[in-house]
């Protein structure tokens, strides 16, 4: 088997805007470590945040949607193992790579499970509890199709593996958990970190690409900061996040400590010197990269459900979990105060990110997988005849459809 992976990506990339550009970046990681040469093509626009991958010897290739150039390319590429970033990529490119590189290893990223967040974002939508009505949706149709037809899912939250096996009955040897894979962190990192009465102020961070932090930040201006700022008349919420558009500054109102600050180069810096992080995730999936950050800074939380939905585990929450909006205030503002509660809290996240997210523990039980994959693989296909029959049947559509496309490009 070569030593040559290709990621097909959604998008190049951003791990200062978002988590999903960390995730990838941590899979990047993990391949050059294990010794593949690395290549990563995308079909959509660089913007400017992308994170520039020829520094770190990735090779970069645009690729176009419906064009026949790929099956070209992807053959004198000849990888071993094919990444793709997101069941939509899959649903493109996975024929072709079928086509093309049989042997090769396909692996989806789901990042999160899109068709969870997209049935919790039309239960709350409708006013209605989230339930199985909501999950069974369009895109659980497409997104658990493409689970099926690769050969490996890599899963970032337990709850998601949890709905995968029992709600949709996708046999685990399809299934990967693979969290993020984060270094621990150390006593002199601790040390050097802002204490207690040296941070001021509450702060939430988020790409707003992503409709989740833009209901979030909404929820904060019109529930949640107003019972806060009653009580804490001279505190201010600092908005973060990359993509802030005119109704994301709209909301800016100094005289209520309500302050749009927008993208943020450094996260660290500032999430560091903020005091309390709140997080009000109405709907959602996955795992939500500004509670890493939070942690990783020694900056307590207050969220929902869904947001700490597979960040906890076993652990003790950095912070705590509240859904009901007096509840979310009164934890807040008693972070917020007391000195001895916020260092118990921010304890538990150092362990949180030592523990639950420890990067050597994770990389090599994904080694193993892949290993062990590579070396059956083509029992482990036998195996998974849905599989099989999804890739016979729902891409014959999909491939001709893409041909024909291809074809009437050519005439314009």
């Amino acid at each position: 088997m070569s030593k040559i992976l290709l990621v097909v990506g959604y998008v190049w990339p951003e791990p200062k805007s978002s988590a999903a550009g960390s995730r990838m970046m941590q899979l990047i990681e993990f391949f050059k470590k294990a010794g593949y040469k690395i290549t990563f093509a995308s079909p959509c626009a660089k913007s400017d945040n992308a994170f520039d991958l020829k520094t770190i010897g990735v090779l970069q290739t645009a690729i176009e949607l419906n064009n026949t150039s790929f099956d070209g390319f992807v053959k004198d590429l000849n990888p071993g193992v094919v990444l793709f970033d997101r069941f939509m990529m899959e649903e493109q490119f996975g024929w072709r790579v079928a086509e093309q590189c049989p042997d090769a290893l396909r692996i989806l990223d789901t990042e999160d499970l899109h068709s969870l967040r997209k049935g919790r974002q039309q239960a709350l939508k409708a006013g209605n509890l989230f339930n199985d009505a909501y999950l069974f949706n369009n895109t659980a149709k497409r997104e658990i199709a493409s689970i099926y037809r690769s050969d490996l899912t890599l899963i970032i939250s337990k709850a998601e593996m949890d709905v995968l096996e029992n709600k949709f009955k996708v046999p685990k040897s399809l299934l990967v958990y693979l969290p993020f894979m984060l270094d621990c962190i150390k006593n002199e990192d601790i040390q050097v970190l802002p204490k207690f009465k040296s941070r001021n102020h509450f702060i939430t961070i988020g790409n707003f690409l992503h409709e989740p932090n833009y209901n979030a930040v909404l929820y904060l201006k019109e529930v949640i900061w107003p019972l806060i700022r009653k009580q804490l008349p001279k505190a201010e919420l600092h908005i973060y996040g990359a993509y802030v558009s005119q109704k994301v500054n709209q909301l800016h109102n100094e005289k209520q400590g309500f302050l749009v600050k927008g993208f943020a180069q450094n996260v660290n810096a500032v999430m560091k010197n903020a005091k309390v992080c709140l997080a009000p995730i109405r709907f959602g999936a996955g795992l939500k990269g500004k509670l890493i950050d939070a942690m990783k800074n020694g900056t307590p939380c207050i969220t929902t459900a869904v947001g700490a939905e597979g960040m906890f585990g076993k652990f003790e929450a950095n912070g705590f979990v509240e859904d009901a909006p007096d509840l979310f205030v009164n934890k807040a503002i008693s972070l917020f105060n007391e000195e001895i509660l916020w260092e118990v809290k921010q304890s538990n996240g150092f362990k949180i990110i030592n523990e639950r997210f420890n990067k050597n523990k994770h990389q090599d039980n994904f080694s193993k997988q892949i290993n062990h994959t590579l070396n059956s693989l083509q029992s482990h296909r036998f195996g998974n005849f849905t599989g099989q029959m999804l890739q016979h049947h729902t891409l014959q559509s999909t491939k001709f459809m893409s041909k024909w496309i291809a074809e009437k490009n050519k005439n314009q």
